[in-house]
């Protein structure tokens, strides 16, 4: 397991994708640990190497006994970072981290994300209160009001995994933590947070509401965007695809006015070389308007956006299109899907979707064009795959 030591404490981080993309950092929230961010990952992960990591007395890291510092938390993280520049992501406790690194480290951030954070928490007192009865009664005394927080009242799918994951913290690192949190004032330190900053706030978020929280950082970090979600505390398990799209569309560089270049190379990502060089070579004054729409608008605006893969997109474009009857697109998606990462058995999952929402006909005459097409890259042997 990979470990960096800081002040004789062992840091476990994990560090997945590669090495040649930007390097994202993502830290968890209180009693919680770096699998929080396990619904983001398919995602991120097309875009960037990423740094997750377990806090001090978090996770499998190690607890020292003792109160800890937020910039004794924040010199964790860094410790684990190899390199110079990185975009950081941090959900409550590590949003609270994101901002000492905002405002100590900024030339180091490329841009930061605080998620369901606060400069400043309501009442310090309820921390020390909390770190005695940690340290007293274990986990186990605070868990209801910690789950009662985390999620919305009708609850969530990942709450089992959360509770666990809260109950088996290390009490004394839990402890530690809460004094960090109830010695913390990072008012004065906003305006010095010269980084690209998005401030996401949980509307449902009883722990940090916006109100007082959020929108203290939103109105004094310079330059900062802001969004709300419809969720609670715990953002990114409720609303996984509305925060990895808030978070995409603030991480990525921004699109180029013109997107008739991006749009030509992702229409090649996705259809492959000869069909675009055959469609560039046909093209003459009649119809270079529509190639240029096309590859400006359908390629290098919708199927360029980070919110859905180009497989999802694929299986999207294979389902509209046999609704449709356009036989000749789906015949195209079909066979460039296959020599991509679409399998039969996506084939025939689409076709069976598309015969009950758009009738048998159009699931019929689809799965005649699969079968040749599976036909033509498979032979007759092979094309029989579930």
């Amino acid at each position: 397991m990979p470990f960096v030591t800081r002040q004789g404490c062992r840091i476990y981080y994990r560090l997945e994708g590669s090495a040649q993309k930007p390097l994202l950092v993502l830290v968890h929230a209180l009693g919680t640990d770096h699998g929080l961010w396990d619904p983001q990952m398919p995602s991120l992960l097309r875009y960037f190497q990423v740094l997750r990591l377990d806090l001090r007395g978090h996770g499998a890291s190690d607890a020292p006994a003792g109160e800890y510092s937020m910039a004794q938390l924040a010199e964790d993280v860094l410790a684990a970072v190899h390199r110079e520049r990185f975009s950081y992501c941090g959900l409550s406790l590590g949003g609270m981290i994101g901002q000492w690194l905002g405002a100590h480290q900024a030339q180091r951030l490329e841009r930061l994300v605080l998620a369901n954070t606060s400069p400043r928490v309501a009442d310090p007192g309820l921390f020390e209160q909390r770190r005695k009865i940690v340290l007293a009664e274990g986990l186990g005394a605070i868990e209801a009001g910690a789950m009662g927080r985390f999620f919305s009242p009708s609850g969530h799918a990942a709450a089992d995994s959360i509770r666990a994951t809260l109950l088996a913290t290390d009490a004394a690192g839990y402890a530690g933590c809460c004094a960090a949190i109830r010695d913390m004032d990072h008012r004065p330190l906003l305006p010095r947070i010269a980084v690209p900053t998005l401030v996401i706030g949980g509307d449902a978020d009883v722990s940090m509401p916006w109100a007082g929280h959020g929108d203290v950082l939103a109105s004094q970090i310079p330059g900062a965007r802001a969004t709300r979600i419809p969720a609670a505390h715990l953002s990114n398990l409720e609303r996984p695809s509305t925060f990895t799209n808030a978070l995409l569309e603030f991480l990525l560089p921004d699109q180029p006015a013109d997107r008739l270049e991006g749009g030509f190379a992702m229409r090649r990502t996705v259809l492959g070389d000869a069909h675009v060089d055959r469609s560039i070579a046909a093209t003459n004054d009649f119809t270079r308007e529509f190639q240029d729409l096309i590859a400006r608008y359908a390629w290098g605006t919708i199927w360029t956006r980070p919110g859905l893969d180009a497989r999802v997109r694929r299986l999207l474009v294979l389902a509209t299109t046999a609704s449709l009857g356009r036989w000749e697109e789906f015949r195209l998606h079909v066979r460039t899907g296959l020599a991509a990462e679409l399998e039969p058995a996506d084939l025939k999952e689409v076709l069976l979707q598309t015969a009950v929402y758009a009738g048998v006909p159009a699931a019929n005459s689809g799965f005649h064009i699969a079968e040749e097409e599976l036909a033509r890259i498979f032979g007759a042997e092979g094309m029989q795959v579930n």
